[in-house]
């Protein structure tokens, strides 16, 4: 398998654990994580590759331009049409909403692809969940505590798939 084809296979299992969704959401909405980055870093641990402040810039890098002007424009859309304008919400617009559902996560499914490119070319030694998803979220909360519910589902669904 693909490192590609296994990142994403890892990030449906773990994404799909209950309790993950809602706190990868709200780290988000709250500190700006890039969802699609900490289910790699959590990805990046369970193959052994330590993901610290240089690792965060990098992939940052890797994956910044693409979410920025591809996956955040189609999220804010989505999101735009779930209220509004008229005509939405309606019938014929969440139809609409819902295709525009499946072309941000395509988006962030190209993300991910570029993601595991970079993970995959990392020197691999020993590295934890933990640490790994410590770092992204303090690259992304900048110095904020991020509590303990929020992270403590992706830990457990990382460990186990």
């Amino acid at each position: 398998m693909t490192a590609d084809a296994e990142l994403w296979e890892f990030a449906l299992k773990v994404y799909g654990t209950e309790g993950v969704a809602a706190a990868c959401l709200e780290l988000q909405d709250r500190f700006g994580a890039d969802v699609p980055v900490v289910l790699a870093v959590l990805w990046a641990a369970r193959r052994g590759v330590a993901v610290d402040a240089d690792a965060m810039a990098a992939l940052e890098a890797a994956a910044g331009p693409w979410r920025a002007e591809m996956v955040v424009p189609l999220r804010a859309l989505r999101r735009r049409l779930k209220a509004g304008p008229d005509p939405a919400p309606s019938a014929e617009t969440e139809a609409l909403r819902g295709e525009i559902k499946r072309a941000e996560l395509h988006a962030e499914k190209i993300e991910l692809r570029v993601l595991a490119g970079w993970i995959a070319g990392a020197g691999a030694g020993q590295a934890e969940v933990r640490a790994n998803l410590g770092a992204a979220l303090a690259h992304y909360a900048g110095g904020q505590d991020v509590p303990e519910e929020l992270t403590a589902p992706l830990v457990a669904a990382a460990e186990a798939a």
